[in-house]
């Protein structure tokens, strides 16, 4: 039958290859479009974080006004908005054109994975839910290992707008997977109001979820941010090997995402627990040992695994106390990781500021990750003193609910 079949989320997972592909590529293609329309760099990273306002607008916004559609045809209607995105950027005749398609092309990214996460948890049974959003999270790691280097390469050598030209055939083989491979009904087996989705936010544990969300995944990206200046200031690296060092990171992150998937389809707020706990130790002993290499490069890869381990759980935690109206919640968890990703970056930059050194970074990411691991005993605690004792919650799961 189609919902125990992988080929759906293998659709999912080559869609969200493309829309990590977007988000990160043009990093490495800055310069070469900031020459190409005649701006300064500074007003050329509008692209980037023009880019990651539009992701939390159209997470919460655009989600809430799709809600009561039918969902494969929402996720269709998204890769269409992300194909004309990047096709407009690969046409761009101007700075402001370009930017136009970045924003269009941000507004499916929130929407498509809080929306995408729903759909996969329908195409596979209760306990294999957290492993496929996992595997549609395999898309964006893979998109940091793979994607970001070849595409990079491509613009470098054929012009950038290859790249763009390049995404825009990656959306549209995501589009016909989506259409043949992705079943209908899935995650929509009935009509969810708005007002139903709204009112999920009446459940206090969606809200310490967002919270874990915006501290553990901002405490990783904060220090993230500023890795480049830890490696090679801190750490001692040439910048000619910061590229390959960043490839060892996405590794970690696409193994945590994995491992992280299944381990939260045996207990959520044990795997939850456990890793943002190891990510606070491993930011710690990064930021101590930053100085020699070889701690140095174990560390990052710890730290993207650990950090990318919380991403399938804290999905999964906000989709179940959701209950049967997942869909904004969801939407809305993909703009906290936005939010952590902005907040941590702040923070950072802060004790950089404030003459504490690049390593400082470290520090601050692993006071978030702490932060959220306080969250999650605060709210595991609050939802067992809710939840009758049962064979069930014995065993460290909370009160799941099935979503489908």
């Amino acid at each position: 039958m189609s919902r125990k079949t992988p080929f759906g989320l293998l659709a999912l997972a080559v869609g969200g290859f493309g829309i990590g592909l977007t988000e990160f590529v043009i990093m490495g293609l800055l310069p070469e479009v900031a020459t190409d329309f005649g701006v300064t760099e500074p007003v050329a990273g509008w692209l980037i974080s023009g880019y990651a306002l539009a992701v939390a607008v159209g997470a919460v916004g655009l989600t809430a006004a799709v809600t009561r559609f039918e969902r494969k045809h929402v996720l269709i209607g998204l890769m269409v908005l992300f194909i004309a995105g990047n096709l407009t950027s690969a046409l761009a005749g101007s700075y402001e054109a370009m930017l136009a398609g970045r924003i269009v092309a941000a507004l499916s990214h929130g929407a498509f994975f809080g929306i995408g996460s729903v759909v996969a948890a329908g195409l596979v049974a209760p306990s294999r839910q957290a492993a496929a959003i996992a595997m549609m999270f395999t898309g964006l790691t893979a998109a940091n290992v793979l994607g970001v280097p070849f595409g990079t390469f491509i613009g470098q050598e054929y012009g950038w707008r290859a790249t763009f030209w390049v995404i825009t055939a990656i959306g549209v083989a995501a589009l016909i997977g989506m259409i043949t491979l992705v079943p209908a009904g899935t995650g929509a087996n009935r009509a969810v109001s708005l007002r139903q989705e709204v009112r999920a936010f009446a459940e206090p544990q969606v809200w310490f979820s967002l919270l874990m969300t915006v501290l553990g995944f901002g405490g990783m990206f904060g220090a993230f941010t500023y890795i480049a200046y830890t490696l090679t200031d801190v750490s001692g690296f040439a910048t000619s090997t910061v590229p390959w060092l960043l490839v060892l990171f996405g590794v970690g992150l696409f193994i945590g995402n994995a491992l992280g998937g299944r381990a939260a389809d045996r207990s959520i707020p044990r795997t939850l627990g456990v890793v943002l706990a190891g990510l606070t130790v491993v930011l710690v002993l990064f930021a101590l040992t930053a100085a020699h290499q070889a701690f140095a490069v174990a560390s990052l890869i710890l730290m993207g695994a650990f950090g990318f381990a919380t991403a399938p759980a804290l999905q999964m935690r906000v989709m179940q106390y959701a209950g049967q109206a997942p869909t904004l919640a969801s939407g809305s968890n993909i703009a906290a990781f936005n939010v952590g990703n902005a907040l941590g970056a702040w923070l950072g930059g802060v004790t950089i500021t404030a003459g504490l050194g690049y390593a400082s970074t470290l520090w601050a990411g692993a006071g978030m990750s702490f932060a959220g691991l306080l969250v999650l005993i605060a709210a595991t605690v609050l939802a067992r003193r809710r939840v009758p004792v049962t064979a069930e919650t014995r065993t460290g799961k909370e009160s799941p609910v099935a979503v489908g």
